[in-house]
């Protein structure tokens, strides 16, 4: 409602409780036990911040590159958090790693090559976060048959949507804006903050024989 009908007010204070409301739920459902989780807790944290951040680029556009560094901070932490998963059983389902290597290395420079001319100074920032979101996704897809297939699932189609939120604000912002850009960032945001968490709450390691 409040991308829909440009709602300023409504968007300040419902905009930080979508993650406000995912830290409770996890660090209660979790008890923030293990280094996954609390890595995973850590990323939410910087996602919250880059909320309130972002919220604030209308008064100083410096805020957007705050912005931008909270949210890479999120991804790396995420990063931490999957590559714990990875590194229990490396060796599992190298073909599945290749696949998505090569998929995300194609979609990545791609996108980045397509929005270039439009950067300006932002090239390298955004060039750098490029790669670190494609990490992000290369790691959630990593996590095959290392974990339960529902948290498996889950963080996979979060990071997905993830990068489809992150996609389609660089268009907005450096390509061209479009009406329905506020609400599909939004939206894709968050579903993707959403199935990331509960992907980290339902999260099981398989036990394997030596």
């Amino acid at each position: 409602m409040a991308e829909c009908y440009d709602l300023a007010t409504l968007r300040y204070i419902t905009k930080p409780l979508i993650v406000i409301s995912l830290l409770i739920m996890f660090a209660i459902s979790t008890k923030l036990k293990g280094r996954f989780h609390k890595r995973l807790f850590t990323g939410l944290i910087f996602g919250l911040a880059g909320d309130v951040v972002l919220m604030l680029v209308w008064q100083n556009e410096a805020f957007f590159m705050y912005g931008l560094i909270a949210f890479l901070l999120c991804h790396i932490f995420y990063i931490r958090a999957f590559y714990l998963d990875f590194s229990s059983a490396p060796q599992l389902d190298k073909k599945g790693a290749r696949i998505a290597i090569a998929l995300c290395a194609v979609f990545s420079i791609s996108f980045y090559v397509y929005i270039r001319h439009s950067l300006g100074a932002m090239k390298l920032p955004v060039m750098i976060y490029t790669f670190i979101i494609s990490l992000m996704m290369m790691m959630a897809a990593f996590r095959n048959m290392r974990v339960n297939k529902i948290s498996f699932n889950l963080i996979l189609f979060g990071a997905i949507f993830f990068l489809m939120s992150d996609s389609i604000l660089a268009y907005n912002k450096f390509v061209k804006g479009f009406d329905l850009a506020g609400l599909l960032i939004m939206a894709t945001y968050m579903i993707a903050q959403y199935l990331i968490t509960i992907g980290g709450i339902e999260r099981q390691l398989i036990k394997r024989e030596d």
